[in-house]
């Protein structure tokens, strides 16, 4: 076969499930929505399940519902008759999928969630599975074109159920009012979590920063950087921010420093940043203005052009942190 054949075949199959995935507005109507309110209701685990290729979408959606704050995790139904099945109470939730509906495995979950009263939202494509009539909530998948050759292998129908599990997951996200900041708490690692870090959260601050009052001296301003150990000093008047000084900028003064005022040398209204600056945008400052420390001030004095310190960052900690 010609090699130039395969992104041919490729593209066609790719256009076969962008096509049959628009068929997923269907699935948008008054089942969805109260699907969406027994989640953010729940009071309990929200509890994913399917046999096959089916449970491997439903495992995935049980992990994007973690990350995003909402107890949940995944339960073989195949499993769960050899004692699973007790992870299950009353006050939680199941999402069931299966695209037929009819896959004999789910037949003892079902039964087990309709003795003790737990809700069912049932993900299928026939209307009368034996799933869909087991379940609170149905909502029905549509027929879609398999976008292999024989027409018959998993491959439109997964997608779409993969989709629907992330259509309820992010609308749920919008309901709970989620944030960047929340995100950041169930996903502390990897990449996401490190993207999403903002300058308060890698500053130091309190008795941490390395400060002086605008009329100390040259010696406690050198006592203060070689204790402190940020190569730096804030010089401030009360709680406002009057200049910067550098360790290098002492180590040039040095001969001096009986006689020299702080004043004199110092860089005077240095460079602030917002504490909700991303960090990986403060790392670019750093980079661009060839500096190793930026001030941080809160985001109500920096809308006000005040310059009242808040902390500190200093570029190690962004490098430690994995920012790029």
């Amino acid at each position: 076969m010609n090699k130039k054949n395969y992104i041919s075949l490729a593209k066609k199959a790719a256009n076969t499930q962008i096509n049959e995935l628009k068929k997923i507005k269907k699935v948008f109507n008054k089942s969805f929505s109260k699907a969406v309110d027994l989640i953010v209701n729940c009071k309990g685990k929200v509890i994913l399940a399917g046999i096959g290729k089916s449970g491997i979408i439903a495992r995935k959606i049980s992990a994007t519902f973690s990350s995003v704050g909402i107890p949940s995790f995944f339960c073989d139904p195949a499993q769960a008759l050899h004692g699973d099945m007790g992870q299950i109470e009353k006050k939680d939730l199941l999402i069931i999928f299966s695209y037929s509906g009819n896959t004999s495995e789910l037949t003892n979950m079902l039964k087990y969630a309709n003795r003790f009263g737990i809700k069912i939202i049932g993900v299928a494509s026939k209307p009368d599975s034996t799933l869909l009539k087991a379940s609170d909530i149905r909502l029905i998948l549509p027929k879609v074109k398999e976008s292999d050759v024989t027409g018959m292998v998993p491959t439109s129908s997964t997608s779409i159920t993969l989709l629907l599990g992330d259509c309820l997951a992010t609308t749920v996200m919008y309901q709970k009012k989620f944030s960047k900041e929340k995100f950041k708490v169930f996903h502390p690692g990897g990449n996401i979590g490190t993207s999403l870090l903002l300058a308060k959260d890698i500053m130091v601050s309190g008795n941490k920063m390395p400060t002086l009052n605008y009329k100390g001296s040259f010696k406690e301003a050198l006592k203060i950087i070689n204790k402190k150990k940020l190569g730096i000093v804030v010089i401030l008047q009360k709680r406002f921010i009057k200049g910067l000084v550098t360790d290098g900028d002492l180590r040039r003064e040095i001969k001096n420093y009986s006689q020299n005022n702080l004043k004199n040398f110092m860089t005077k209204n240095p460079l602030v940043v917002n504490e909700n600056m991303p960090a990986s945008k403060a790392l670019a400052i750093m980079n661009e203005k060839k500096i190793t420390s930026l001030l941080v001030v809160s985001d109500k004095d920096y809308k006000k052009n005040n310059k009242v310190l808040k902390g500190i960052i200093h570029i190690h900690f962004l490098l430690q942190t994995g920012i790029k």
